[in-house]
C-alpha cells in the first residue's frame, strides 16, 4: 500500500511537471492533487453504496434513514476511506507489537480482504483506552490466498501470542473476511484456545460484490459457494460468538448476509462497512462483549438492537 501511494504521487508529479511546461498553472496542478485524490474516494465509496442498494436486504421501517442520515452513512465511509491508504501503509510503524509479558486475556484483531493491521488503529486505541489489553494484530498474506490458508497463519499467531503471555485463550475480534477466517480456524484448529468470537461486518453468507474481484478468497466469499456451504453447515463450536453488522454495509450485500445463526447478533443502522472501524459506538460494543464474562455460548436470541448514527 504505501508502494502505490509513493507511486501514485510519482506519477502524478511526472504529469503535473509535463503538464506545467505545456502552460498549465501551478495553482490548478497543486490543487488537482487533492481534489484527484478525494475524488477518487468519493467515487469508490459511490460506487460500494450502490451496488449494496441494489442486491440490498429490504429494511424495516425502524432501520430506514432520511436524506441527513444518508448523507452522514456516506460522508463517514468516504472519511474512513480517505485514511485507509495511510493507515495500511504505515502499519509497519503504528501496529507494533506488545512486548512479551505475562497476560490472561490476550486480545487478537483480524483484518478483512485486500486489507492489513493498520485497519485497526483507531479501534486498537479505543479498547486500549478501556483497559482491553494486551491487544496484537496480524497481517494475512498473499493478500487473495485461500481462506484456508489465513487459518493457518491465524493458528500459528494464536499459538505464539499463548507462548508469549502464558494465557490459556485468546479472544478474537474481526472484521470481514477476517470473520470467516477465524470460524475456519475454529473448524480447522483448538476451538479451546479461544475464549471469544467478536465479528463486525463479517459476510457470513457471503456477498455479491465478491463477484467484481479475482482471488480465492474472494471466490470462497460468492454467495453460495462450496465453501461458505461447507462452513455453514457444520455447528459453531463451543465458544461464545458476537455478530455485529449494519444494516446500511456498504460491501456486504444482501446486509443480511452478516446475520449468523446461533450467535448472539446485535443490528445497527448508518454505518458503511469499513466504518465500523472507526466507529466510537462499535467499539463500545467489542469491549462489552470482550468483557461479559457471563455472554451464554452461543445463545440464541438477539442483544437489543442498537441504532448508531455517527
Amino acid at each position: 500500500m504505501l508502494l502505490v501511494l509513493v507511486g501514485g504521487c510519482a506519477l502524478y508529479a511526472g504529469w503535473a511537471r509535463f503538464a506545467h511546461a505545456q502552460g498549465a498553472s501551478a495553482m490548478t496542478l497543486a490543487l488537482g492533487a487533492p481534489a484527484l485524490y478525494l475524488g477518487i474516494f468519493a467515487g469508490i465509496t459511490a460506487v460500494w453504496f450502490t451496488l449494496a442498494w441494489i442486491y440490498r436486504t429490504p429494511r424495516p421501517a425502524h432501520a430506514r434513514l432520511d436524506l441527513l442520515q444518508s448523507a452522514r452513512l456516506f460522508l463517514f465511509e468516504w472519511w474512513t476511506l480517505l485514511g485507509s491508504g495511510l493507515r495500511m501503509g504505515f502499519a509497519w510503524w503504528f501496529m507494533r507489537e506488545p512486548a512479551p509479558r505475562a497476560a490472561t486475556a490476550p486480545v487478537l484483531l483480524i483484518h478483512g480482504v485486500l486489507c492489513n493491521a493498520g485497519v485497526w488503529l483507531g479501534m486498537r486505541g479505543w479498547l486500549r483506552a478501556r483497559g482491553l489489553h494486551p491487544i496484537y494484530t496480524m497481517s494475512l498474506t498473499p493478500p487473495l490466498a485461500s481462506i484456508d490458508t489465513f487459518a493457518d497463519q491465524l493458528a500459528q499467531k494464536i499459538d505464539s501470542i499463548l507462548a508469549q503471555t502464558g494465557a490459556r485463550k485468546v479472544s478474537l475480534v474481526a472484521h470481514s473476511m477476517g470473520g470467516l477466517v477465524a470460524r475456519a480456524y475454529l473448524r480447522r484448529h483448538d476451538a479451546s484456545r479461544v475464549a471469544r468470537l467478536v465479528t463486525i461486518g463479517t459476510p457470513h453468507e457471503g456477498s455479491v460484490l465478491a463477484w467484481l474481484f479475482p482471488g480465492r478468497s474472494l471466490k470462497q466469499m460468492r454467495p453460495g459457494s462450496e465453501w461458505l456451504r461447507e462452513l455453514n453447515a457444520a455447528p459453531l463450536p463451543p465458544v461464545p460468538v458476537v455478530s455485529i453488522w449494519s444494516w446500511h454495509d456498504s460491501m456486504v450485500a444482501p446486509q443480511t448476509s452478516a446475520h449468523l445463526p446461533g450467535a448472539r447478533n446485535v443490528m445497527l443502522k448508518g454505518v458503511g462497512h469499513n466504518a465500523l472501524l472507526r466507529d466510537r459506538g462499535v467499539a463500545e460494543l467489542v469491549a462489552q462483549a470482550l468483557g461479559e464474562p457471563s455472554l451464554p455460548v452461543n445463545a440464541l436470541g438477539e442483544l437489543r438492537e442498537r441504532d448508531l448514527l455517527r
